[in-house]
């Protein structure tokens, strides 16, 4: 079955409306089959205008030209005189050419100099600046030229950066600080941006207290609600709502339905017990269409839409299932509603496998691992058996392909980087799909 197939067949994939979980769990179906209904069912939101000093990060709309040269004008590239260049030819410190000082604005008449600042519009006249050292002041209202200029040294001419209509940033690109300075340096003050995809994340977890409130019983501290609004941030979402939400079938479907995020997740409450109630509440609000994905950690993700269109991701309550979930799942559909890159943001290297990394077939599977200053990498603890230590300490990971047991020790992996910058001089950044 393909991933269009499964987005056409929607809710004819619930065997009932209510989800009967006396049932044995259902059919897990390939992480490729979730990305093929994901990208069949996102495309990039809507524009919207920034200011541009918000507009970092952002993603461009439509293409942004230019009205004005790059410079403005021909200025000088470096403080010193501005000088008619085949006045200086001869010049030298045995025979040092004396010009009259004058003031820039108002040009310069031959057998002058004028004193320029870096920036500043070279006058009328003049076709060089001489560097400072080339140049030596009398004191007398005159310098004396002690070296040769070359005609268009240390001048920066109108448009040599970019001339008038040229574009200064494409359609879907992630603008960055040095984009930022160019508009700015256009006169460019707003900029027509993909508007950011708006967020609901549900809590649905059990006995969970906020991270500085004093444990008691069985309580745990959140973990999803945080790592949930981080990552959101990092792809750029827009998080207009965190909520938490009992765990029955009612109040999850209620809190589906409200409007007005285009992505909601929903974080707990997505496996098969008693009182794990989220596939219910979806079939309710609208469709389940991924029951399971063949996905560890995350293997209990579920993915499907509100009546309204809004896709719902239902997310492990488990810390580190709750993260590849989002990251491999949920991560894709929020970059491409934001006209983001639907690849995973990380930064990847190829390098060899120092021991086996093993995994089962039948599964896509995160393996977090160590990178060693020789070019190899080395499993660690597997998230079932750390958690998200086990993400917190490695140094990157690598995905075993459902298709595949893994790798043998000396093998070529792919290893995804866990930070933007990486010890070992290959690093490439390539995608995941």
């Amino acid at each position: 079955m393909t991933g269009r197939d499964v987005g056409n067949q929607g809710s004819a994939i619930l065997e009932a409306p209510g989800v009967n979980q006396a049932h044995s769990p259902p059919k897990l179906q390939s992480v490729e089959d979730a990305w093929a209904w994901i990208d069949a069912h996102t495309a990039a939101l809507t524009s919207e205008d920034a200011p541009l000093a918000q507009a970092a990060g952002r993603i461009v709309a439509v293409d942004v030209a230019t009205e004005v040269d790059l410079p403005p004008f021909d200025r000088a590239a470096a403080e010193g005189f501005a000088v008619r260049a085949d006045e200086t030819v001869g010049a030298s410190s045995y025979n040092p050419l004396p010009l009259r000082l004058v003031d820039a604005a108002d040009g310069l008449p031959s057998g002058s100099a004028a004193r320029m600042r870096a920036g500043d519009p070279l006058p009328s006249g003049a076709d060089a600046v001489a560097a400072l050292e080339q140049v030596g002041d009398d004191g007398n209202g005159t310098c004396s030229i002690v070296e040769p200029v070359v005609a268009g040294a240390f001048v920066e001419r109108m448009g040599s950066h970019v001339a008038r209509g040229s574009r200064l940033a494409s359609a879907g690109r992630r603008l960055r600080p040095a984009d930022i300075g160019l508009l700015a340096s256009a006169g460019i003050g707003q900029v027509s941006v993909v508007r950011r995809p708006r967020i609901r994340c549900l809590l649905a977890g059990r006995n969970v207290v906020e991270s500085g409130i004093r444990l008691s019983g069985d309580a745990v501290h959140d973990a999803n609600g945080p790592l949930l609004e981080s990552l959101i941030a990092r792809d750029g979402g827009l998080l207009i709502e965190k909520r938490r939400v009992d765990r029955d079938v009612a109040a999850i479907r209620d809190a589906l339905t409200s409007p007005g995020a285009d992505v909601v997740l929903v974080a707990g409450s997505s496996g098969l017990g008693p009182d794990d109630h989220a596939m219910p509440a979806l079939a309710e609000a609208g469709e389940l269409v991924i029951h399971r994905v063949a996905l560890r950690p995350g293997e209990t993700t579920r993915i499907g839409r509100a009546k309204s269109g809004t896709l719902v991701f239902v997310l492990p309550g488990a810390p580190a299932d709750c993260l590849w979930g989002y990251d491999l799942l949920a991560s894709r559909a929020i970059r491409r509603l934001g006209g983001m890159s639907p690849a995973l943001p990380f930064p990847s290297q190829t390098m060899v496998a120092a021991r086996k990394i093993v995994s089962e077939i039948g599964m896509t599977e995160v393996c977090p691992v160590h990178c060693q200053s020789n070019g190899t990498v080395v499993p660690i603890a597997s998230f079932a058996e750390a958690g998200l230590a086990a993400a917190a300490q490695a140094d990157g990971f690598v995905i075993v392909s459902e298709r595949s047991e893994g790798y043998s020790q000396g093998g070529a992996v792919v290893v995804y980087l866990c930070d933007e910058c990486s010890p070992h001089p290959a690093l490439k950044t390539g995608p995941m799909a």
